[in-house]
């Protein structure tokens, strides 16, 4: 089904479900651990979603801010300082887009460091997808056959499904992958903690409290400033350049103004109703594209999938979204990384790969926010001295 520029078929929602790699571990960890309000979350990753959809015409990913999401959940902060950073970031976000700085910003930023950004970014989904794999599925009854984890054994599944399914437009291999991933759940996995309720569940406002000067501070320090070169670099420079190289005149509203304002006001409508700090990962798009996402419809699709999870299911939907085993996201992160990988085909030059590849190790081994700073020092340095390999 087409309506106007939206189409709404198997693979729009095959590509719609293909960022859940990503989100849904961060998101559950987040709710799980950091006591983060399931309604809320749900409704506001809905919402982003559509309205993200909606403005752009095409498809638009929606993830937790990583740097964000995984030290507060290491560090069991409380929602309040996740609230605090979440507003700080929106706030940050909307001045570098209103002022039209991150204009600046990113006109000073190589190309070479971008294509680095999504190497990198690309190589740590698959890093993570293999994590995945590998690691146990604690909420399956089997956890082995024989000497091989339960694990290894859906994951290697699922890469053969999906090596064979993945051009496949009759049986687009991330519905195939999650249907399995969801029949898994009901008949292996365990009996589930307490009863699925079905009603009306809205999020409330400011349902954490309003944060303190020590919150806001915590928030700034350990949370906003390491998370702000990642979402310079991947979530506004490599998101638009990214869409433009798959979409072309399609992504015309694609640009780092655009991206640094729609997250900022996601976030401060996040903040408002108790959601959790949110942006446009490269890596999502890169998902969404590699597994069918053509039009903004698989936006739309996603979108009303958690916001009728949220409204409809409330804190019982984390149990639905916990039937799909870790192993089988893990396969769609994997496939996720490699098509961003694959950015880098159309660099020839020798020192730019080496560039590439500095860059890789220091995200690997630091950061992704330290990498991307020391590739624009060592760009520079190499058109300043015209060095070559």
């Amino acid at each position: 089904m087409k309506l106007g520029q939206f189409q709404f078929n198997r693979l729009e929602f095959a590509g719609s479900l293909a960022d859940l790699g990503t989100l849904l571990p961060l998101l559950i960890g987040l709710i799980v651990i950091n006591g983060l309000n399931p309604t809320s979350v749900l409704f506001m990753i809905g919402i982003f979603y559509i309205l993200s959809g909606t403005y752009y015409r095409i498809p638009v990913s929606v993830q937790p801010m990583k740097v964000i999401a995984a030290y507060a959940i290491a560090m069991g902060m409380s929602q309040v300082e996740i609230s605090a950073s979440t507003i700080i970031i929106g706030i940050i976000l909307l001045i570098l887009g209103i002022t039209k700085l991150i204009r600046l910003i990113g006109k000073y930023i190589p190309h070479m460091v971008v294509r680095g950004v999504q190497f990198g970014v690309g190589s740590i989904l698959i890093y993570k997808g293999i994590s995945l794999v590998l690691k146990s599925d604690s909420d399956l009854v089997i956890q082995n056959v024989g000497p091989v984890s339960i694990g290894v054994i859906l994951g290697g599944i699922g890469v053969i499904l999906t090596l064979i399914l993945l051009k496949n437009k009759r049986f687009p291999a991330a519905i195939v992958i999650v249907f399995l991933g969801i029949m898994v759940g009901i008949f292996m996995g365990k009996p589930i903690d307490g009863e699925i309720q079905v009603g009306i569940y809205l999020p409330k406002l400011f349902p954490y409290g309003i944060p303190g000067k020590t919150d806001l501070l915590i928030g700034l320090t350990l949370l906003v400033i390491p998370q702000i070169p990642m979402t310079t670099s991947n979530a506004i420079i490599s998101n638009c350049d990214l869409s433009k190289e798959y979409f072309g005149k399609k992504a015309k509203k694609m640009s780092y103004t655009s991206l640094a304002n729609s997250m900022g006001l996601g976030n401060v409508v996040s903040f408002i109703l108790g959601g959790m700090p949110m942006c446009h990962g490269s890596g999502g798009i890169a998902a969404h594209y590699r597994f069918g996402s053509r039009t903004a419809g698989s936006n739309l699709i996603i979108g009303s999938i958690f916001l009728g999870l949220g409204l409809f299911f409330g804190p019982s939907a984390l149990h639905l979204l916990d039937l799909i085993p870790l192993s089988l996201l893990g396969v769609l992160l994997i496939f996720a990384g490699i098509q961003l990988c694959l950015m880098i085909k159309d660099v020839k030059d020798k020192i730019n790969l080496a560039l590439i590849f500095f860059m890789l190790l220091v995200a690997l081994t630091i950061n992704l926010s330290i990498s991307f700073i020391l590739g624009i020092i060592l760009a520079y340095t190499i058109k300043k001295f015209k060095l070559k390999i």
